[in-house]
Protein backbone atom coordinates (compact mmCIF):
# COMPACT_ATOMS: atom_id res chain seq x y z
CA UNK A 1 0.00 0.00 0.00
CA UNK A 2 1.26 3.46 -0.96
CA UNK A 3 0.98 6.45 1.39
CA UNK A 4 0.67 10.13 0.50
CA UNK A 5 1.36 12.24 3.58
CA UNK A 6 0.33 15.87 4.04
CA UNK A 7 -0.37 18.35 6.81
CA UNK A 8 -3.84 16.85 7.41
CA UNK A 9 -2.67 13.26 7.85
CA UNK A 10 -2.23 10.83 4.97
CA UNK A 11 -4.01 9.01 2.17
CA UNK A 12 -3.41 5.34 1.44
CA UNK A 13 -3.85 3.70 -1.94
CA UNK A 14 -3.25 0.47 -3.81
CA UNK A 15 -2.29 0.25 -7.49
CA UNK A 16 -2.52 -2.88 -9.65
CA UNK A 17 -2.27 -3.75 -13.33
CA UNK A 18 -1.09 -1.82 -16.35
CA UNK A 19 -2.81 0.24 -19.01
CA UNK A 20 -5.14 3.28 -19.06
CA UNK A 21 -5.74 4.35 -15.45
CA UNK A 22 -9.03 3.67 -13.68
CA UNK A 23 -9.81 5.09 -10.23
CA UNK A 24 -12.26 3.22 -8.00
CA UNK A 25 -13.76 5.40 -5.24
CA UNK A 26 -15.40 3.45 -2.42
CA UNK A 27 -18.72 3.93 -0.62
CA UNK A 28 -18.92 5.76 2.70
CA UNK A 29 -19.65 2.53 4.61
CA UNK A 30 -16.63 0.72 3.16
CA UNK A 31 -13.04 1.20 2.06
CA UNK A 32 -10.90 0.28 -0.95
CA UNK A 33 -11.43 -3.44 -0.29
CA UNK A 34 -15.04 -3.27 -1.45
CA UNK A 35 -13.64 -3.51 -5.00
CA UNK A 36 -11.58 -6.68 -4.38
CA UNK A 37 -13.78 -8.93 -6.53
CA UNK A 38 -13.64 -6.74 -9.66
CA UNK A 39 -9.99 -5.67 -9.59
CA UNK A 40 -8.35 -8.80 -11.07
CA UNK A 41 -10.39 -8.56 -14.26
CA UNK A 42 -9.94 -4.78 -14.60
CA UNK A 43 -6.20 -5.01 -13.91
CA UNK A 44 -5.71 -7.19 -16.99
CA UNK A 45 -6.31 -4.09 -19.14
CA UNK A 46 -5.97 -1.08 -16.83
CA UNK A 47 -3.88 0.49 -14.12
CA UNK A 48 -6.39 0.20 -11.29
CA UNK A 49 -6.08 2.79 -8.52
CA UNK A 50 -7.95 2.28 -5.26
CA UNK A 51 -7.57 4.61 -2.31
CA UNK A 52 -9.15 5.14 1.08
CA UNK A 53 -10.89 8.47 1.59
CA UNK A 54 -9.81 10.38 4.69
CA UNK A 55 -11.05 8.63 7.82
CA UNK A 56 -11.68 5.34 6.01
CA UNK A 57 -9.61 2.18 5.86
CA UNK A 58 -5.90 2.95 6.18
CA UNK A 59 -6.22 6.70 5.54
CA UNK A 60 -5.95 8.89 8.63
CA UNK A 61 -8.91 10.96 9.86
CA UNK A 62 -8.55 14.61 8.81
CA UNK A 63 -7.10 17.10 11.27
CA UNK A 64 -8.59 20.13 9.49
CA UNK A 65 -10.78 21.23 6.57
CA UNK A 66 -10.33 19.20 3.40
CA UNK A 67 -11.90 18.57 0.02
CA UNK A 68 -12.38 15.07 -1.39
CA UNK A 69 -11.89 16.40 -4.92
CA UNK A 70 -8.64 18.13 -3.95
CA UNK A 71 -7.46 14.91 -2.31
CA UNK A 72 -8.12 12.95 -5.50
CA UNK A 73 -6.37 15.57 -7.63
CA UNK A 74 -3.30 15.51 -5.38
CA UNK A 75 -3.23 11.72 -5.41
CA UNK A 76 -3.38 11.58 -9.20
CA UNK A 77 -0.67 14.25 -9.47
CA UNK A 78 1.48 12.20 -7.11
CA UNK A 79 0.96 9.05 -9.19
CA UNK A 80 1.55 10.92 -12.45
CA UNK A 81 -1.87 10.45 -14.05
CA UNK A 82 -3.36 13.43 -15.89
CA UNK A 83 -6.62 11.90 -17.19
CA UNK A 84 -8.44 8.94 -15.69
CA UNK A 85 -11.55 6.83 -15.89
CA UNK A 86 -13.63 7.21 -12.72
CA UNK A 87 -15.86 4.63 -11.03
CA UNK A 88 -17.54 5.61 -7.77
CA UNK A 89 -19.92 3.84 -5.40
CA UNK A 90 -22.42 5.71 -3.21
CA UNK A 91 -20.57 8.71 -1.69
CA UNK A 92 -17.60 7.70 -3.82
CA UNK A 93 -19.82 8.24 -6.84
CA UNK A 94 -20.47 11.78 -5.74
CA UNK A 95 -16.72 12.34 -5.21
CA UNK A 96 -16.08 11.05 -8.73
CA UNK A 97 -18.79 13.29 -10.18
CA UNK A 98 -17.52 16.33 -8.28
CA UNK A 99 -14.00 15.66 -9.57
CA UNK A 100 -15.31 15.51 -13.14
CA UNK A 101 -17.20 18.79 -12.64
CA UNK A 102 -14.29 20.54 -10.94
CA UNK A 103 -11.55 19.21 -13.24
CA UNK A 104 -13.38 18.42 -16.50
CA UNK A 105 -10.19 17.94 -18.49
CA UNK A 106 -8.99 15.19 -16.20
CA UNK A 107 -11.97 12.84 -16.45
CA UNK A 108 -12.06 10.41 -19.38
CA UNK A 109 -15.33 8.72 -18.35
CA UNK A 110 -17.61 8.44 -15.34
CA UNK A 111 -19.44 5.43 -13.88
CA UNK A 112 -21.70 6.24 -10.91
CA UNK A 113 -23.07 3.40 -8.77
CA UNK A 114 -25.92 4.49 -6.46
CA UNK A 115 -24.59 8.00 -5.75
CA UNK A 116 -26.44 10.34 -3.34
CA UNK A 117 -28.13 13.55 -4.44
CA UNK A 118 -27.33 16.66 -2.36
CA UNK A 119 -30.45 18.07 -0.73
CA UNK A 120 -32.59 15.06 -1.62
CA UNK A 121 -35.88 14.79 0.29
CA UNK A 122 -35.39 11.46 2.05
CA UNK A 123 -38.20 8.99 2.69
CA UNK A 124 -39.51 8.27 6.19
CA UNK A 125 -37.62 4.96 6.06
CA UNK A 126 -34.32 6.74 5.53
CA UNK A 127 -35.08 9.37 8.17
CA UNK A 128 -35.84 6.64 10.70
CA UNK A 129 -32.60 4.83 9.87
CA UNK A 130 -30.60 8.05 10.25
CA UNK A 131 -32.21 8.84 13.60
CA UNK A 132 -31.57 5.33 14.90
CA UNK A 133 -27.93 5.40 13.79
CA UNK A 134 -27.42 8.83 15.36
CA UNK A 135 -28.91 7.63 18.65
CA UNK A 136 -26.73 4.50 18.69
CA UNK A 137 -23.55 6.49 18.06
CA UNK A 138 -24.51 9.13 20.64
CA UNK A 139 -24.93 6.40 23.26
CA UNK A 140 -21.59 4.83 22.33
CA UNK A 141 -23.17 1.63 20.96
CA UNK A 142 -20.95 1.22 17.90
CA UNK A 143 -21.93 -2.43 17.49
CA UNK A 144 -25.60 -1.48 17.13
CA UNK A 145 -24.70 1.21 14.58
CA UNK A 146 -22.72 -1.34 12.56
CA UNK A 147 -25.66 -3.77 12.59
CA UNK A 148 -28.04 -1.04 11.39
CA UNK A 149 -25.72 -0.14 8.53
CA UNK A 150 -25.21 -3.73 7.49
CA UNK A 151 -28.98 -4.16 7.42
CA UNK A 152 -29.54 -1.00 5.41
CA UNK A 153 -26.67 -1.03 2.93
CA UNK A 154 -25.64 -4.67 2.54
CA UNK A 155 -28.83 -6.66 3.10
CA UNK A 156 -31.17 -3.89 1.96
CA UNK A 157 -34.91 -3.64 2.52
CA UNK A 158 -35.98 -6.22 -0.07
CA UNK A 159 -34.30 -9.46 1.05
CA UNK A 160 -33.34 -11.52 4.07
CA UNK A 161 -29.84 -12.33 5.23
CA UNK A 162 -30.18 -15.81 3.79
CA UNK A 163 -30.12 -14.18 0.36
CA UNK A 164 -26.85 -12.30 0.98
CA UNK A 165 -23.68 -14.06 -0.16
CA UNK A 166 -21.83 -15.80 2.66
CA UNK A 167 -18.91 -13.79 4.03
CA UNK A 168 -19.91 -10.35 2.76
CA UNK A 169 -21.07 -9.13 6.18
CA UNK A 170 -17.79 -10.22 7.77
CA UNK A 171 -15.86 -8.57 4.94
CA UNK A 172 -17.67 -5.27 5.40
CA UNK A 173 -17.98 -5.14 9.20
CA UNK A 174 -14.44 -3.88 9.92
CA UNK A 175 -14.37 -1.13 7.28
CA UNK A 176 -17.85 -0.06 8.32
CA UNK A 177 -16.81 0.16 11.94
CA UNK A 178 -13.87 2.39 11.02
CA UNK A 179 -16.10 4.66 8.95
CA UNK A 180 -18.59 5.04 11.80
CA UNK A 181 -15.85 5.74 14.34
CA UNK A 182 -14.55 8.59 12.17
CA UNK A 183 -17.90 9.79 10.86
CA UNK A 184 -18.11 12.83 13.10
CA UNK A 185 -14.65 14.24 12.42
CA UNK A 186 -14.95 13.59 8.67
CA UNK A 187 -18.31 15.39 8.54
CA UNK A 188 -16.88 18.26 10.59
CA UNK A 189 -13.97 18.90 8.23
CA UNK A 190 -15.30 17.86 4.80
CA UNK A 191 -16.03 20.84 2.57
CA UNK A 192 -18.89 19.00 0.91
CA UNK A 193 -19.96 18.60 -2.68
CA UNK A 194 -19.30 20.74 -5.74
CA UNK A 195 -21.95 23.07 -7.11
CA UNK A 196 -21.32 22.53 -10.82
CA UNK A 197 -24.03 21.90 -13.38
CA UNK A 198 -24.57 18.15 -13.78
CA UNK A 199 -25.81 18.74 -17.30
CA UNK A 200 -22.32 20.06 -18.10
CA UNK A 201 -20.78 16.58 -17.81
CA UNK A 202 -19.34 16.04 -21.27
CA UNK A 203 -17.57 12.69 -20.93
CA UNK A 204 -19.12 9.25 -21.43
CA UNK A 205 -21.10 8.40 -18.30
CA UNK A 206 -23.35 5.71 -16.95
CA UNK A 207 -25.41 5.25 -13.79
CA UNK A 208 -25.98 1.96 -11.99
CA UNK A 209 -28.55 1.11 -9.33
CA UNK A 210 -29.39 -2.04 -7.39
CA UNK A 211 -32.99 -3.20 -7.68
CA UNK A 212 -32.79 -4.39 -4.06
CA UNK A 213 -31.58 -1.01 -2.78
CA UNK A 214 -33.77 1.44 -0.87
CA UNK A 215 -36.22 3.19 -3.20
CA UNK A 216 -34.61 6.59 -2.51
CA UNK A 217 -31.38 5.57 -4.23
CA UNK A 218 -33.21 3.97 -7.12
CA UNK A 219 -35.06 7.26 -7.63
CA UNK A 220 -31.82 9.26 -7.33
CA UNK A 221 -30.10 7.03 -9.88
CA UNK A 222 -32.88 7.66 -12.38
CA UNK A 223 -32.55 11.38 -11.74
CA UNK A 224 -28.81 11.32 -12.46
CA UNK A 225 -29.38 9.32 -15.64
CA UNK A 226 -31.88 11.95 -16.75
CA UNK A 227 -29.70 14.95 -15.87
CA UNK A 228 -26.34 13.71 -17.23
CA UNK A 229 -26.38 13.89 -21.04
CA UNK A 230 -26.60 10.49 -22.73
CA UNK A 231 -25.99 8.55 -19.51
CA UNK A 232 -27.72 5.17 -19.59
CA UNK A 233 -29.26 3.72 -16.44
CA UNK A 234 -28.25 0.14 -15.67
CA UNK A 235 -30.26 -1.84 -13.12
CA UNK A 236 -28.67 -4.76 -11.25
CA UNK A 237 -31.42 -7.21 -10.33
CA UNK A 238 -29.45 -9.07 -7.63
CA UNK A 239 -27.81 -6.06 -5.95
CA UNK A 240 -28.73 -3.80 -3.07
CA UNK A 241 -26.73 -0.61 -2.43
CA UNK A 242 -23.22 -2.05 -2.80
CA UNK A 243 -23.24 -3.34 -6.35
CA UNK A 244 -19.55 -4.27 -6.43
CA UNK A 245 -20.12 -6.68 -3.53
CA UNK A 246 -23.43 -8.17 -4.68
CA UNK A 247 -22.88 -8.41 -8.42
CA UNK A 248 -19.16 -8.27 -9.29
CA UNK A 249 -19.46 -10.44 -12.39
CA UNK A 250 -22.28 -8.37 -13.81
CA UNK A 251 -20.46 -5.15 -12.92
CA UNK A 252 -17.29 -6.26 -14.67
CA UNK A 253 -19.32 -7.20 -17.74
CA UNK A 254 -20.68 -3.65 -17.78
CA UNK A 255 -17.44 -1.82 -17.02
CA UNK A 256 -15.18 -3.71 -19.41
CA UNK A 257 -16.61 -2.33 -22.68
CA UNK A 258 -17.47 1.04 -21.11
CA UNK A 259 -13.93 1.67 -19.86
CA UNK A 260 -12.48 0.50 -23.17
CA UNK A 261 -14.21 3.35 -25.04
Amino acid sequence: MLTLADDLGHLSCVVAGDGPPVVLVHADVADHRMWDAIVPDLAERHTVIRYDLRGFGESAPPTGPFSETDDLRRLLDHLGHERVRLVGASWGGRVALDFALTHPGRAHSLALLAPPWPGYRWSSEMVAYDEAETAALASGDLDAAVRMNLDMWLRGPARGWEDVATGLADQLRGPMRTSLMNQGIVAEHSQGTATGDIAAVSVPALVGIGKLDVTDFQDIGRRYATEIPDAPLVEFATAAHLIALDAPTELNALLSPFLAR
